[in-house]
């Protein structure tokens, strides 16, 4: 085992809460040494329980890194910290600068309370004061709208005055989208007046026409065009047995031509 026999003889007490961390091999080694540290502090322990509780954070390939350590090698926790940096150096991030929040822009439908988060965990990560650049680059990483406007009208003088502004304008578009959202009830239309009692009557004999009535038979009613009472176009003087009395008026008559047309019902007639 790479532990002493002083850190092997530790008895952890079983009411202990061990830390929640692991390490796979592939994270960030100062980033859960922090982590480790921060969960330790909440349940103290001595150096040689750290050992050990830090060892069950260990997961896969990092685990056989341990076990591969010659026996009775670790002897403190300072000495385990230091050995797991340097086995995992290649997994540290940089250290940031304070140029890096130049980095950090507003995404496509990111709200401005997201951006205003993770614009403080950039803040907080490169461990600057200089609020006039932090300012600064807040105004070049916030997307076009009114509350860019408004910071280009009235500058911030530091970052807390942002987070307060911020605040402000998403409690006021809040209550702008809460306003648009709501019904407007539509005014009472005044009783309409009494009509005219003509009117009123005229309506009353409407709905007395469009009643049914018993039923009448039709009347038959002659083919073709109805005839109108048009004068005659000749208006003759003599009468008609007048006319019949004209000797030899069989001879001054001819007879109509023969056509196909029927006149009556019997073709012979």
């Amino acid at each position: 085992m790479p532990f002493s026999q002083t850190i092997m003889e530790a008895v952890i007490p079983p009411t202990f809460v061990g830390p929640k961390a692991t390490f796979t091999g592939v994270e960030d080694p100062e980033a859960h040494l922090t982590a480790f540290h921060t969960q330790m502090m909440l349940v103290s322990g001595s150096d040689a329980v750290r050992c050990k509780l830090f060892m069950s954070t260990l997961v896969g390939v990092a685990m056989d890194w341990f076990i591969s350590l010659p026996d009775g090698h670790v002897t403190s926790f300072a000495q385990l910290s230091q050995l797991f940096r340097e086995q995992y150096i290649v997994n540290h991030a940089p250290p940031p600068v304070s140029y890096d929040l130049f980095n950090a822009k507003q995404y496509q439908g990111e709200s401005l309370k997201e951006f205003v988060n993770r614009f403080g965990a950039h803040v907080v990560r490169v461990n600057t004061t200089y609020e006039s650049m932090i300012v600064h680059a807040f105004r070049k990483g916030i997307c076009p709208g009114p509350f860019s406007e408004s910071l280009i009208r009235c500058r911030p003088k530091s970052f807390v005055e942002i987070r307060r502004r911020a605040v402000a304008h998403i409690a006021t578009k809040g209550e702008i989208v809460e306003k648009r959202a709501c019904v407007v009830p539509a005014r009472h239309s005044a009783s309409p007046r009494a009509q005219p009692t003509r009117v009123h009557e005229a309506a009353v004999g409407k709905k007395t026409r469009g009643r049914k009535q018993p039923y009448e038979a039709r009347k038959p009613q002659a083919k073709g065009r109805p005839r109108e009472n048009k004068p005659l176009r000749h208006n003759f003087v003599a009468e008609l047995k007048d006319l019949i009395a004209v000797p030899n008026i069989a001879n001054r008559l001819k007879m109509p031509a023969k056509t196909d047309k029927v006149l009556g019902p019997h073709k012979d007639a």
